[in-house]
């Protein structure tokens, strides 16, 4: 097992110093599943995915769009990133949605906390645009399906 790079030899958390590393490009995606009652996700697709809080998908997307660019906001060690690049797609599936979140940036550190970020906020978006038709609403299998650039590439194998 690799080393803690979120730790310092005195054993405290801290940033890691990024000085000295190379500018690459680097792209992560990362995915996760909203389900829902049978009842209430065929009822959501007769309005077109829309609840009284708005457009369900659209909203998520924006959601998830803005989770990515913040990321550094919410998860103390990560470093403010120039994005270069988002996408958030959110397909239907039975009962439900998977959302993937794409990534893209030229730098010294990778963005696969951005990926997951906008993923889990995505589907966070989702829970909240339909919470008062159900409560029995699953976020599941958040994961990176994929990061290119930096020391390694990793590939999960599905998408």
């Amino acid at each position: 097992m690799n080393d803690l790079t979120h730790i310092d030899k005195q054993g405290k958390p801290t940033m890691v110093d990024v000085g000295d590393k190379s500018v690459t490009k680097r792209t992560a995606t990362a995915s996760c599943i909203v389900t829902f009652p049978p009842e209430i996700f065929e009822n959501l697709q007769v309005s077109g995915f829309v609840s009284k809080k708005g457009p369900i998908v659209d909203t998520a997307i924006i959601a998830g769009t803005m989770a990515v660019k913040s990321t550094h906001l919410a998860i103390p060690f990560c470093h403010p990133l120039m994005i270069n690049g988002c996408k958030i797609d959110i397909e239907t599936i039975n009962l439900g949605f998977k959302i993937w979140a794409t990534v893209h940036t030229e730098g010294k550190t990778g963005v696969e906390m951005e990926a997951l970020h906008g993923a889990s906020l995505a589907a966070l978006t989702i829970y909240d645009m339909c919470k008062a038709l159900t409560h029995e609403i699953i976020i599941s299998d958040l994961k990176l399906e994929e990061k290119r650039g930096g020391k390694s590439d990793y590939t999960n194998g599905s998408k």
